[in-house]
């Protein structure tokens, strides 16, 4: 397919600026892939679509402060550092995306808090991304405390606002365990520890993979021929306990629902011989467009994403092409809001 498929027109005023007051009030449309059908709910209508057996399956990755603002050596000039990607903890050692770039250069010494943190710029690595060393003395776990308390939670630059203090819990899903994120796994965060114990008591299990998100999240797709389209790898794990409950539900023939793209993508990632789930722990850059075949989810759960985006893709693959270009155009004319804040969409 080509990428001149996937554009469309989204009004800014469609883009949420905040997330629903509840979580699990935001709204949800519904889109079944058999027939094509569209209903409008609110997300914990949700419980009302899976039932004894079927298995949910979310990314249980933790947001970090990824942002911080510091000043350039001599100069003073503002700079902005985005952390992407530790690659020695030992050594304090990063990869990061620069704003202003052009400023910032290989020797140059970055400092952050009044000089609580101090970074020398080591290597280039893309027009915007460096490697940085951090001069710190002590421990990964002393130096996780610095940046928790001078960074600030990574919202989208799509977001037209200040960081608030109630972005640092609400720009994470409830499920969030394991730090490594720099954006969160957005369609996990419309649930609630009410909504899920209500899923259980219907019987329905939750399940977790870990994908840190990552440089990929920012990486716009520029080829038209999406066959020539490169991914950046992210970190992921499907460990036992999902590969269990998974294999299980598809035994039985029970429905399987991958919260968000990063499950489906860890998921597609982690598949046997025979399209059962298998443990995996390493790197993907699967990238998913239509046509795909999806061996292990029947079910999914994802925002309504940016055009051109590789996650409207994914559900486009997922939904049918066709289906889900019109439930698009039915969110705007609905006004459902779209991106990390908005609303939600159900495909069964």
């Amino acid at each position: 397919m080509k990428l001149s498929e996937f554009k469309f027109d989204l009004p800014n005023s469609l883009i949420a600026a905040h997330p629903a007051e509840n979580r699990d009030e935001a709204r949800m449309m519904v889109l079944h892939r058999s027939s094509g059908k569209i209903e409008h709910k609110i997300f914990k209508d949700i419980v009302g679509y899976f039932g004894e057996g079927d298995v949910m399956v979310a990314n249980d990755t933790m947001v970090f402060p990824a942002r911080l603002y510091g000043r350039k050596e001599k100069t003073g000039a503002k700079i902005e550092v985005f952390l992407l990607r530790e690659l020695n903890a030992e050594m304090h050692l990063w990869d990061v995306l620069v704003d202003p770039a052009r400023k910032i250069r290989v020797g140059n010494k970055l400092y952050f808090g009044d000089g609580t943190l101090v970074a020398e710029v080591i290597d280039n690595t893309t027009s915007r991304g460096r490697t940085i060393r951090f001069l710190f003395d002590g421990d990964s776990a002393a130096f996780d405390k610095v940046v928790e308390s001078l960074g600030e939670t990574p919202l989208p630059k799509y977001i037209k606002r200040k960081v608030e203090p109630t972005d640092k819990e609400r720009f994470q899903t409830i499920f969030a365990k394991n730090k490594g994120a720099v954006s969160a796994p957005t369609a996990g965060m419309h649930f609630t520890k009410q909504l899920v114990k209500r899923l259980q008591l219907k019987g329905v299990d939750m399940a977790f993979i870990t994908l840190h998100i990552g440089l990929g999240t920012f990486r716009a797709v520029d080829v038209e021929d999406l066959t020539k389209h490169k991914t950046d790898s992210e970190n992921f794990i499907v460990n036992t306990d999902v590969v269990n409950k998974v294999n299980t539900a598809l035994d039985n023939k029970n429905k399987v629902c991958a919260v968000g793209t990063t499950a489906m993508r860890s998921l597609e990632s982690a598949v046997s011989a025979n399209n059962r789930l298998k443990e995996r722990e390493g790197w993907t850059d699967r990238f998913i467009f239509p046509p795909y075949d999806f061996k292990i989810c029947n079910a999914m759960v994802t925002n309504f994403q940016q055009p051109e985006s590789t996650l409207l893709m994914m559900a486009a693959a997922f939904g049918g092409y066709d289906q889900v270009m019109k439930a698009y155009e039915v969110a705007k004319k609905e006004k459902y809001k779209f991106l990390t804040y908005g609303d939600a969409l159900l495909i069964v």
